[in-house]
């Protein structure tokens, strides 16, 4: 039995922090410095009541009214990526049941990865549909990051933005393959990123920059082995949108050609687990996606940790 990203959507939050914005808050930056240096123009920010579970069914009601094919009755279980719970319990993926009206026989699960979390809940999604376990997933993402960040963090300041997606991934042979992963993680690193209680959210931008140009190479190479295809054969790459620096730095390294790199983080910043459900989507909807398209997903960051897996359209 194979499973299938059947459809996708996405959701960010209303209010916008622009880099104008910030630049007047941090006089000794401006806004085309802060592009230049990390691509991005503005970031969504969630509102003071807005919760990851919120976006999180806004993004879930967009794909329900975009695909009328889909109906979430049909919904037998519902996955939840998030570091931004609404509780500590109960889970928020049980909120998010009550919330769309789904059906109380599905099952509900939170999982709290980031920056590979999107790869990881595709893992989940497939394994649950092979084993017989569901039929319709709804793979949810949401992440509120930008309410962690102090407000003199002007480096995570311009870097994260909040937002969230909705995929549902199926049996039913309709959009895209989904093909082998690979998975891995190095919690010996976990202090590179890390949000600790009564505290704001740390990052150790370095480290974290050195870690991706060491692992992301491997994992792009390895996850190529095992669904038996070359380089040449992948149309696109959809990486985890995390800085352009970073991604040109990984691009480069990889000699992989702009053509076949997409990058989209300019309106949407880093949406952490978001962000390649979000790319996807407007890959998808800007035609850089097509009928037999062959794309290579990687996710990289928070754990640390790191997978990748390979969609055949």
């Amino acid at each position: 039995m194979n499973a299938y990203i059947n459809a996708i959507d996405y959701y960010l939050p209303e209010k916008v922090l622009t880099n104008q914005d910030l630049a007047a808050l941090f006089p000794e930056w401006n806004a085309e410095k802060i592009f230049a240096k990390i691509g991005i123009e503005q970031r969504h920010i969630s509102g003071c009541n807005e919760s990851a579970s919120d976006m999180a069914v806004k993004a879930a009601e967009k794909l329900f009214a975009n695909n009328a094919a889909i109906k979430r009755e049909e919904i037998d279980f519902v996955l939840f990526c998030t570091q931004s719970p609404d509780y500590k319990l109960p889970s928020s993926a049980c909120i998010i049941q009550d919330k769309l009206k789904l059906s109380k026989n599905a099952g509900a699960l939170d999982f709290n990865m980031g920056c590979s979390g999107f790869i990881y809940g595709l893992a989940l999604a497939k394994g649950l549909i092979i084993s017989g376990a569901a039929r319709n997933i709804l793979l949810l993402t949401g992440e509120t990051y930008t309410k962690y960040i102090s407000p003199d963090d002007k480096s995570n300041r311009a870097i994260f933005g909040d937002g969230a997606s909705a995929a549902l991934i199926s049996e039913r042979e309709s959009g895209a393959l989904i093909g082998d992963f690979v998975l891995g993680t190095d919690g010996s690193r976990a202090n590179d990123l890390i949000l600790r209680p009564g505290e704001y959210l740390y990052m150790n931008g370095a480290n974290i920059f050195s870690f991706a140009l060491e692992i992301v190479p491997v994992v792009v190479r390895d996850v190529l082995a095992k669904n038996n295809i070359d380089s040449e054969e992948i149309d696109l790459y959809v990486f985890h949108q995390a800085n352009k620096f970073l991604l040109d730095s990984l691009r480069r390294k990889m000699n992989i050609p702009e053509q076949k790199f997409f990058m989209n983080l300019q309106f949407s910043a880093n949406t952490v687990s978001a962000t390649i459900a979000i790319a996807l989507k407007d890959a998808l909807t800007q035609g850089r996606i097509n009928k037999d398209s062959c794309v290579l997903l990687a996710g990289f960051g928070v754990g640390l940790s790191w997978g990748a897996n390979v969609l055949f359209y």
